[in-house]
């Protein structure tokens, strides 16, 4: 994903209600004003249409490559937002965090919903290569066995993952995530020849959203309309 910045305005968010969009299956670009789940991400103003958002994805904290004993905090105060679910993603350039890092998120989470949010648990958003995902499963597994059980535990991921993923490493992440969200782009364009990643999205044994980038372009590969796992739309939104 973009780079990210601390987030401004957060208190448009407590105008956000929770009624579910409209997502339409073919569209030449995104707009996300047919759609109801956000990424929300640093230096972006939350827009007028989040006011029927159902889930928002924000922001908290980065780890950062030369230093994994300190979570980075991009939020100076808990949002404010009741009506919409919110999940506090933190996004990771690696994974040996410090067991600071772990206190850190665990009193973000406490902060967040102690400010009267509905917080549905942590995102990571962590660039695990196909190849390295026996790795990757493993560290969130550790990462599980740390959250408090009210909170779920949410990854992106890459549409590479079902395309050549190792079916059995796939399965692995069965009862260790919730859920994963599944990037087409990269920075603020959709990549070249999605729709080939989605032949095979079934292999996909867990919940799955479709990550897509405002203004990008979007026409629904037919898999996702028979696969069982498929949750639904997240758009990443740009800085105008």
């Amino acid at each position: 994903m973009i780079a990210r910045r601390a987030l401004t305005g957060l208190a448009i968010l407590a105008l956000l209600a929770g009624c579910r969009a409209s997502e339409p299956r073919h569209s030449a670009r995104v707009d996300p004003r047919n759609y109801d789940s956000f990424f929300l991400w640093g230096g972006v103003r939350a827009p007028g249409y989040l006011d029927r958002a159902r889930t928002v994805y924000i922001l908290a904290g980065e780890i950062r490559r030369g230093d994994p004993l300190r979570l980075v905090l991009l939020q100076p105060a808990p949002p404010r937002a009741r009506q919409p679910e919110l999940w506090l993603t933190v996004r990771a350039e690696r994974l040996d965090w410090g067991e600071g890092v772990y206190g850190e998120i665990d009193r973000l989470l406490a902060q967040w919903a102690g400010a009267g949010n509905r917080v549905a648990g942590l995102q990571v958003d962590f660039d695990a290569a196909t190849r390295g995902l026996e790795d990757y499963r493993t560290f969130l597994t550790k990462l599980r066995s740390r959250l408090p059980k009210r909170y779920g535990l949410s990854v992106t991921g890459l549409m590479d993952w079902s395309a050549n993923g190792d079916p059995a490493v796939l399965a692995g992440l069965v009862g260790v995530v919730d859920e994963v969200v599944v990037q087409t782009y990269q920075g603020t364009r959709t990549i070249p020849g999605y729709a080939r990643y989605f032949r095979r999205i079934a292999r996909l044994p867990v919940p799955h959203r479709v990550a897509l980038v405002e203004g990008g372009e979007w026409s629904e590969p037919p898999e996702l309309a028979n696969d069982p796992q498929f949750r639904g739309y997240v758009v990443f939104l740009i800085k105008h």
